[in-house]
């Protein structure tokens, strides 16, 4: 078997991974970058407009024969880890024919992004695979295991070929809500690995803010518990983990959790894949009708759902009747202000920035002060710490241990066993 990380040796995101046997060719994420060549945000502006060979002289995509929309199909398939667009958000390029394999989480959260936001995919040959299920592409088997990560139903993927195993950690941590996932795979691991390809996001982070969801939950009570004032909380309505932890924070302080229609038609939408999701029809959850959300809701062909959403509906006469009581989600963004400006008095406003710290900007800082908001960053990390990434090295003991996903790739050898560093596009027989 062939190994070849086309992108992610040397950064976070943008992770595209090659595996070739005799005669089969199948590709393991299919990311766009998150960072640039000087480290700084990847603005997708730079793809517009550009065809698939300057991008690809460009280097903005990777040089893959038979991927592409323009060519012969080489590809056999493309395996998706999860709904993050630094793993799948290059798919819009793929040949139409190639399958493209991810949980059904992932399709489901896919397709809404496609609805939502600017960074769209367009019709892919999307297939569902299932836990702990084999798929067999070729010569190729690959079984798909369910992990805990802050992207919802997340994948890793167990590879054989050529009397070979590789296991790609994807991204995972011990941490969140399905810590349980982690510790079957510490006390289970697949054996006879013979490399592990494995993410190392956290590595040069330093400490959490929050060790675990249940610290982060129990943080966001406590702030309920004690406003006189409206709480907002801005985090990813993607991050599914974060919202279980801010409803269960409201429902133990008899707090309304205010929500928008797109995060109540992600909600509906998962709820196809877990029961014990909450839903805008769950007791003290609202929605704030915006005006964009609905727009776009409408236009997509789901006009009649906004008049069930309509009868969990909150305007703002009630949420400034009800402030010192509401939890509105809400983002770092343009409508932001106009939120705000509808609050009556909302000086000494809470809000709860549940969100990667690199995030926060100090333009956003400057303006909560100006304001005079109070700032509160209550987050813990999508990724393993470094405790649970040698925890996890060692169980799976792997003949070789492949840096991925990672700025440091180089603190390895310290860290693991059976370092091998490669650079983007370099050959790896395993």
């Amino acid at each position: 078997m062939q190994l070849i990380i086309h992108r992610g040796t040397k950064e976070i995101g943008g992770t595209c991974i090659e595996l070739s046997a005799q005669n089969t060719r199948i590709l393991l994420d299919f990311g766009m970058p998150l960072v640039n060549d000087k480290k700084e945000p990847f603005d997708s502006r730079a793809l517009e407009g550009k065809s698939l060979d300057e991008l690809k002289k460009l280097k903005l995509l990777p040089k893959i024969s038979g991927l592409y929309k323009n060519e012969a199909r080489e590809i056999d398939a493309i395996f998706i880890s999860h709904s993050h667009l630094d793993h799948y958000g290059f798919l819009k390029y793929v040949h139409p024919d190639i399958p493209i394999y991810m949980s059904k989480g992932a399709k489901q959260l896919i397709k809404i992004s496609d609805i939502f936001t600017p960074n769209k995919i367009g019709q892919i040959n999307a297939k569902t695979i299932d836990k702990d299920k084999k798929a067999k592409i070729g010569e190729f088997v690959i079984t798909s295991y369910l992990v805990d990560h802050s992207a919802f139903d997340a994948r890793a993927f167990l590879v054989e070929a050529d009397g070979k195993r590789v296991f790609y950690s994807g991204d995972f941590r011990g941490h969140g809500r399905k810590s349980i996932l982690f510790k079957d795979i510490i006390n289970n691991p697949p054996d006879n690995i013979d490399c592990l390809l494995m993410e190392g996001s956290m590595l040069g982070r330093g400490k959490q803010l929050y060790e675990n969801e249940e610290k982060v939950q129990a943080k966001i009570a406590k702030i309920l518990r004690k406003s006189s004032n409206i709480t907002f909380l801005f985090t990813s309505t993607q991050n599914i983990d974060r919202l279980v932890s801010a409803y269960k924070a409201c429902l133990r302080t008899d707090s309304i959790f205010v929500i928008d229609i797109y995060t109540a038609f992600v909600l509906d939408n998962l709820r196809k894949v877990s029961a014990h999701i909450p839903q805008f029809d769950w007791k003290n959850i609202r929605i704030k009708f915006l005006k964009y959300h609905a727009d776009v809701l409408a236009e997509a062909g789901y006009k009649d759902l906004l008049y069930v959403y309509n009868r969990s509906k909150i305007d703002m006469f009630e949420i400034n009747r009800e402030k010192d009581k509401i939890l509105m989600l809400a983002r770092d963004n343009s409508i932001f202000p106009n939120i705000l400006k509808n609050i009556d008095k909302p000086e000494g406003s809470t809000i709860i920035y549940s969100m990667w710290e690199g995030y926060l900007t100090d333009k956003f800082k400057d303006y909560c002060a100006s304001k005079k908001l109070q700032l509160e960053q209550i987050h813990t990390s999508g990724h393993a710490i470094v405790e649970d990434l040698e925890a996890f090295a060692k169980a799976i003991s792997p003949k070789t241990l492949i840096p991925i996903h990672t700025f440091e790739g180089k603190q390895y050898p310290e860290m693991f066993k059976n370092v091998k560093i490669l650079k983007d596009g370099e050959l790896f027989v395993v």
